[in-house]
């Protein structure tokens, strides 16, 4: 089974390519960030004429997650609990989306997120933000790892984890991607017990999934890694390999991230 995350920045200025690449890739689960579209005029149809089932949480003009799947989900939540909607239980912004899938014998759950930047790092209330959110995830995943099954929370969690995951970390120093408050929320987060998918399977160094569009960093490979796949036990023991599809940045009006692929096996 292939699980993708991808922020496609926009996706209706991105149909073309999320088309081209569903079907050159083929991905069973898809999450993908920053849709930039409400629901109602997500392109449903154009997915759905390629066999995939379509979840969204979509916002306008910023943000939205959506899951795209070759198998229906059994439940869908959306929103992260304990956020600061009305009801105390969504944000306001459209980050999370989460889903389980029926597979033979088990249960798989996968989410989409799209964790705040938090930049600039000195402002009262974007960094507050992104740690308090980071703090949120960490104490809903600690919940979600007690039942035991695989878990896949993927998405673009705008944390750089390493050094060695920039292509310079003193151009990132004050950047709120890689301040050390938000590594060390980070190393909470997968200290539960979660396996960076990516790192499980290759310490390579220059492996970033994304490039700025300025300063010509895509044709430097000025990258930084920040779209991860953060898996339970129950799934890292199913994790075969991943894939940075990184020949997807150079396609016609690409997104500036691209995705990051985990194979499973899950048959067994």
């Amino acid at each position: 089974m292939k699980i993708a995350t991808w922020n496609i920045n926009g996706v209706k200025a991105r149909i073309d390519n999320l088309r081209q690449w569903l079907a050159d890739s083929a991905p069973d689960i898809v999450c993908l960030q920053e849709i930039k579209s409400v629901d109602e005029t997500f392109p449903r149809l154009e997915i759905e004429a390629l066999g995939y089932h379509v979840e969204t949480h979509g916002q306008k003009g910023f943000n939205g997650v959506a899951l795209l799947s070759k198998i229906k989900p059994d439940e869908v939540m959306r929103g992260l609990p304990g956020g600061n909607g009305p009801d105390g239980q969504v944000d306001e912004q459209s980050r999370y989306i989460e889903a389980v899938f029926s597979l033979p014998g088990r249960a798989l759950r996968v989410a989409s997120i799209y964790l705040p930047n938090g930049n600039p790092a000195d402002d009262p209330v974007k960094y507050p933000y992104k740690l308090s959110w980071m703090e949120r995830l960490r104490a809903h995943a600690a919940n979600l790892l007690l039942l035991e099954e695989p878990l896949i929370l993927a998405g673009d969690y705008n944390v750089i984890p390493e050094p060695h995951d920039c292509f310079d970390p003193a151009v990132w120093a004050s950047d709120a991607l890689f301040l050390p408050e938000t590594r060390a929320a980070f190393r909470r987060l997968e200290n539960l017990g979660l396996v960076d998918a990516v790192r499980a399977t290759t310490d390579a160094t220059k492996l970033y999934s994304f490039w700025d569009y300025q300063a010509g960093a895509w044709q430097k490979n000025n990258g930084i890694r920040i779209d991860h796949l953060l898996l339970s036990a129950e799934a890292a023991d199913r994790l075969k390999s991943t894939v940075i599809e990184k020949h997807v940045r150079a396609w016609e009006k690409p997104s500036d991230h691209v995705p990051v692929v985990g194979h499973f096996d899950f048959a067994a």
